[in-house]
């Protein structure tokens, strides 16, 4: 894959923009991924209060999902190899954020593979979040171009690796899970019980 015509394109458009706008990139690029992170504990601590134990199970498989995605797109990262498109596109306006070091490659995008990974598994937990985490993930993807760490090629296929694997964990394991976190419940252990919730220990 060669998107380099297109990564220049973005690239010269972001450094036409006015400096608060690639600032607010730059601050997006690195640490909007910490959004997924308080939206996590947010469904988790909204499923503790549900009987059904599926609803605990969708929440605690959302970052473990995405993690499991990570250690997915290292591994592709350490077959592929691909430079950094701001050490190998000639011609192409610096970046604006510090090019990484050689040896950390750039296919596929770790950051659009965490948020799409992060944005699928949130939805399926609660569907109506996908208003948000959909754009969220995009917007992050786009600012990985933006910024001039990646190609646009990187962005997207990390967004499909993370949608796809993402959606495949949470439906393989939703339902092992549930039964999991029905056990747990239970069993009447004052910490399992706290993080699961006490919705179906009281039926018991």
């Amino acid at each position: 894959m060669d998107s380099s015509a297109l990564y220049r394109t973005v690239t010269d458009f972001a450094h036409t923009t006015p400096p608060w706008v690639r600032a607010v990139f730059e601050a997006w690029t690195e640490y909007g991924l910490l959004l997924f992170g308080l939206l996590f504990i947010s469904v988790w601590w909204r499923a503790r209060g549900q009987a059904d134990p599926r609803a605990m199970a969708l929440a605690v498989l959302a970052p473990l999902a995405t993690a499991l995605v990570y250690v997915a797109s290292e591994l592709v990262k350490s077959t592929v190899d691909e430079e950094r498109p701001c050490r190998a596109v000639a011609g192409a306006l610096p970046p604006l954020v510090p090019c990484p070091p050689y040896g950390d490659w750039s296919f596929p995008s770790n950051h659009s593979a965490i948020a799409g990974a992060a944005a699928v598994a949130l939805a399926l937990a609660v569907p109506r979040l996908a208003l948000l985490t959909v754009p969220v993930a995009l917007l992050m993807a786009f600012s990985r171009v933006f910024v001039g760490v990646h190609y646009p090629h990187d962005a997207a296929m990390g967004l499909l690796l993370g949608a796809s694997l993402g959606t495949l964990t949470v439906l393989a394991l939703a339902s092992p899970l549930a039964r999991v976190t029905a056990a747990v419940r239970a069993s009447g252990n004052p910490a399992a019980v706290w993080f699961t919730g006490r919705a179906r220990a009281r039926q018991g």
